[in-house]
């Protein structure tokens, strides 16, 4: 592992960013829209409810955090298509540049568009609606990394399948991550899910955590024991799909389907 080749991919998406509107405008456009369009639904049926404190926290905790994960799994997936679009590939692997090299600049990137992105959605929430994104303490810490390391795990295994079939398939890099939503119970208990739904909820590590958050917002109080249930789901999920990419990798390269 070489850390200058590795920060030099960090510096040129960085720059890739700085000249791409359409890049910028999804680190805050996005999360602005849902922040305005949920948030002030949120308000509305909390009024009706009679319960304004905890339903607007719900939604607002959802919407954020979901951005934690959601730009995980994002940057790594359309990274990849940039350079399969640009044909690129076979350009940045023909250099000294690993698979691991470029697997560690592109999760350090994202992470650092992440916190971005999740700190402007945070200082927005509190604008409009009060919101009080610290008020998980030192949890904070702990969730946001279990929730990044979920969009990495899912970020690769979208990008493996992207590489493996080429851009017939290049849609999911923008749905990957909503497929497990549902199933993550960002706005609501896994147990108004079906049963069978229950059962798929409790394999993705992100239930865990929107589960925990939503206990500490009820009660002040957080389960330490789903946020290591998370941890130790997110650390196989991650090994098996970091796996599952270089081995889809190494397969195209053999096929032809990289250039």
């Amino acid at each position: 592992m070489n850390l200058k080749r590795v920060m030099a991919m960090v510096q040129r998406y960085f720059y890739n960013v700085k000249h791409s509107y359409d890049r910028l405008t999804d680190m805050f456009y996005w999360p602005l829209m849902d922040l305005l369009i949920w948030g002030l639904t949120g308000l509305y049926f909390a009024k009706l409810s009679g319960d304004s404190q905890h339903l607007t926290t719900v939604l607002l905790t959802g919407i954020i955090f979901w951005i934690v994960t959601w730009r995980a799994q994002y940057e790594i997936t359309t990274n990849l298509l940039s350079e399969m679009w640009d044909r690129n590939l076979v350009n940045i692997f023909a250099s000294p540049l690993t698979v691991y090299e470029w697997i560690t600049a592109v999760t350090i990137f994202g992470g650092l568009k992440m916190i971005i992105s999740l700190l402007f959605s945070a200082g927005i929430a509190f604008i409009l609606y009060q919101y009080a994104f610290f008020q998980f303490g030192w949890w904070l810490f702990p969730i946001v990394v279990s929730l990044v390391i979920t969009g990495w795990a899912a970020g690769f295994v979208v990008a493996a399948i992207i590489i493996r079939f080429g851009m017939k398939v290049q849609t999911i890099a923008w749905a990957g991550a909503y497929l497990i939503a549902p199933f993550s119970a960002l706005y609501y208990p896994i147990s108004v899910l079906p049963d069978w739904a229950q059962k798929i909820a409790l394999i993705f590590p992100s239930s865990y955590i929107f589960e925990a958050m939503r206990q500490h917002i009820f009660t002040n109080h957080i389960s330490i024991e789903k946020i290591i249930i998370s941890f130790a789901i997110n650390l196989v999920f991650l090994v098996l799909s970091i796996s599952l990419f270089v081995y889809s990798f190494n397969k195209s390269k053999q096929s032809g389907i990289i250039n």
